[in-house]
């Protein structure tokens, strides 16, 4: 039998990535996507379609709760989403506080209930100077935790820490894969807003493979 392993699958292009790698190393992913109360719920809805095609189990659990607790994010408070590139200061606005270490958590939990040994994520080199749960030292902090916090050690899994949006975009296209089935944007819309930090990085990422981006774009 496939070894049995958990995917953070938010519905963006990073972890349709991830999804596609597990699944080619041979592995029964067990797809998590979490409703945090982010503005742009659309990933959710290209990840449950994107799962039902591929037959992957997928879960979808709401944890908008939190938001009682944690605030002051463009992605989950009334807050404008800042335009421009994530190394600019700005995209600090779109930290939501200890989202990863909490969703990673949970994601161990349901390890751990389906005797999965690893958890997949898909943090990258382009998210480090921003989001500070994205760094190795984090995610080697997590594995620590994660070694001791339950009676079976869990493997944070992040096959993509030391690249960038475009290696894995390169890695995606080698391996065929079709990203109109992803969702980018920050902003919910009916089309990707093209300015916001997570589209200029995919915009970008495209660009450097010399392959077109098959969403549409406000502008």
């Amino acid at each position: 039998m496939s070894e049995k392993v958990v995917v953070i699958y938010s519905g963006g292009m990073d972890s349709f990535t991830v999804l596609h790698r597990a699944l080619r190393e041979g592995k029964a992913p067990y797809a998590l996507t979490f409703d945090y109360g982010q503005r742009h719920k659309k990933e959710i809805d290209y990840a449950a379609r994107v799962c039902e095609s591929l037959n992957v189990p997928h879960k979808v659990v709401d944890i908008s709760a939190i938001n009682q607790l944690i605030g002051g994010s463009a992605l989950t408070s009334d807050i404008e989403v800042p335009a421009g590139h994530y190394e600019e200061p700005s995209m600090k606005q779109t930290v939501v506080p200890n989202r990863n270490m909490i969703l990673l958590s949970m994601a161990v939990g349901y390890a751990v209930s389906l005797e999965a040994e690893k958890v997949y994520y898909g943090a990258h080199s382009g998210d480090h100077a921003i989001y500070p749960d994205c760094r190795p030292e984090f995610v080697q902090r997590m594995n620590d935790v994660c070694g001791i916090a339950n009676y079976t050690p869990v493997e944070i899994v992040t096959p993509y820490l030391k690249d960038s949006k475009t290696a894995i975009l390169t890695d995606g296209l080698n391996m065929g894969l079709d990203y109109s089935q992803t969702w980018t944007c920050y902003n919910g819309r009916e089309k990707a807003c093209g300015s916001c930090g997570a589209c200029q990085e995919r915009l970008e990422a495209f660009r450097d493979n010399q392959a077109n981006d098959p969403l549409e774009y406000e502008s």
